[in-house]
């Protein structure tokens, strides 16, 4: 079977950011403006009052200090509460394209390789800006790359089952180097309002490159031992909008149709999931928890992955085992363990063992086991 690498990865990250501090002076400012506009509906019992939010509960909460977005001045806004991004002509490039071809950049020069060498495109992320023509033949068209291309969505898990879907296409022979991108606008589809969700998530844009061993010339790759993925049907992470909402004239639900969550469900029930997921991928490649030196998790919140690598290996991680980046970029979707990759592996030593771990709604989970070469 062919060995395949990763040779290289790209970030991309936005130029503007929120701070806990900013966040929560935004949101308490909305909330006295909803109830003092509502004061009579909420009085009568018609509208629930909104509560506001402080820096402490949200970094006690997730481990969250600052996020980085695409838009800050609309996101800030209480009379708005959501990022200001005007639409493109259908001859310019599209948002998700230009953030796509900025950290492909850097994918590209750390592999050694050009867009020609590229026969594959996949665009996994959480939400692509329209249903087609696909993001990725966009991308593809941008960086003048040949072969084909297509987009996939597992929401939060969709990098790790696009490296498991480059991977399986270069051992089957149907291309020789693939190049996975995730182009997260998460700003987009947070209701920016909610005290229990409006400090999740942020903008940010990785990419990965991957091949064979035969034509690998960095020094630096990394080898996919093994991949696995899981879903299981779950309502606890939803986001229903999508084109088929204008057809419903009812008006039932006053709460936008974008992400929703029911965390601490989400906490309880995904945690052991994924923590056993790794515990079996290990136990089918014949390795042990103790050989790995490396877990790049999803970065969701920062009590879920201590608790799932504690339960991986049977004592409390240290930050280098189990690096945070969410502190910075909080959640950023099917990005966030790419971030971590990205960010966090120049220390480690050839043969040295690691997991790219992404989870999230569906249930979906997806671990990928990589060896320093």
């Amino acid at each position: 079977m062919k060995k395949v690498l990763i040779s290289g990865t790209g970030l991309f990250t936005p130029s503007e950011s929120i701070s806990n501090e900013e966040l929560v002076e935004s949101l308490n400012a909305y909330a006295e403006l909803f109830n003092t506009r509502n004061a009579e509906a909420i009085e009568r019992g018609e509208l629930q009052p909104v509560k506001g939010s402080t820096p402490e509960f949200i970094e006690k909460a997730s481990g969250i200090k600052s996020r980085f977005v695409i838009n800050k001045s609309g996101v800030l806004d209480p009379e708005r509460m959501y990022p200001i991004i005007a639409e493109r002509s259908d001859e310019e490039q599209s948002l998700q394209c230009e953030m796509a071809v900025k950290a492909i950049a850097g994918a590209l020069e750390q592999s050694g390789k050009t867009a020609a060498d590229i026969d594959m495109i996949i665009v996994a992320c959480s939400n692509m800006q329209r249903p087609y023509p696909a993001m990725s033949i966009e991308i593809q068209n941008a960086i003048s790359a040949k072969g084909f291309a297509f987009d996939m969505n597992v929401a939060c898990s969709s990098a790790t089952f696009g490296l498991q879907t480059a991977a399986d296409a270069i051992r089957s022979g149907s291309a020789k180097c693939v190049l996975m991108v995730n182009p997260e606008i998460c700003s987009g589809h947070l209701e920016w309002r909610d005290r229990d969700c409006h400090f999740i998530f942020g903008d940010v844009c990785t990419a990965v490159i991957l091949e064979t061993a035969d034509t690998c010339t960095n020094p630096e790759a990394w080898e996919i031992v093994g991949t696995k993925l899981q879903t299981q049907f779950s309502n606890n992470i939803r986001n229903n909008f999508g084109f088929l909402n204008r057809c419903d004239e009812s008006g039932v639900g006053a709460r936008d149709k974008l992400f929703r969550q029911e965390g601490r469900k989400v906490f309880k029930e995904v945690c052991p999931m994924v923590a056993e997921q790794i515990t079996q991928h290990l136990g089918e490649l014949n390795l042990q928890a103790a050989e790995l030196k490396r877990m790049w998790l999803h970065q969701a919140n920062s009590s879920m992955n201590a608790l799932i690598a504690r339960k991986v290996l049977d004592r409390d991680p240290t930050l280098e085992e189990a690096p945070i980046i969410l502190d910075r970029y909080a959640n950023t979707s099917s990005a966030g363990s790419i971030i971590a990759f990205h960010l966090h592996r120049d220390n480690l030593a050839k043969g040295d063992l690691g997991v790219i771990c992404s989870f999230g709604a569906g249930y979906s989970i997806g671990s990928v086991m990589i060896r320093k070469v």
